[in-house]
């Protein structure tokens, strides 16, 4: 069975740093492109990240771009999100899911991802 698990979530200080991770279970994560989004309460889905099976040219939204770093590690297959200088306004569940093809940036399509990994910036 094709899951994700995302991980690394927890609290952190405006202007703090964590790392999430994407870890997939029944298959090996080299042969996807990987997408990361996230949901706040009350707010919309918002895409924020992919990365191609290279890892070059990664896509990032305007509003984590500078901030957030996409990267992967084929070898151990995962995927991870980097964030730092964390913004409240960064509070939210955070996904990744499988691409369906490739990214295509804000349009990229995707499906299958994992119950998600809270994130909540609050001094």
């Amino acid at each position: 069975q094709v899951q994700l698990v995302e991980s690394g979530g927890g609290l952190a200080q405006p202007g703090g740093s964590l790392r999430l991770t994407c870890t997939p279970s029944g298959f090996f994560l080299d042969f996807n492109d990987i997408f990361w989004f996230r949901q706040a309460p009350g707010k919309e889905r918002e895409g924020l990240s992919c990365t191609s099976r290279s890892g070059q040219a990664p896509y990032y939204s305007d509003s984590v771009k500078g901030r957030f770093t996409i990267s992967r590690d084929n070898d151990k297959n995962l995927v991870y999100l980097n964030m730092s200088r964390l913004k409240s306004e960064d509070t939210a569940e955070y996904f990744c899911a499988l691409v369906d093809g490739s990214c295509e940036g804000s349009e990229t399509k995707y499906h299958t991802w994992g119950l998600g990994t809270r994130v909540t910036v609050s001094s």
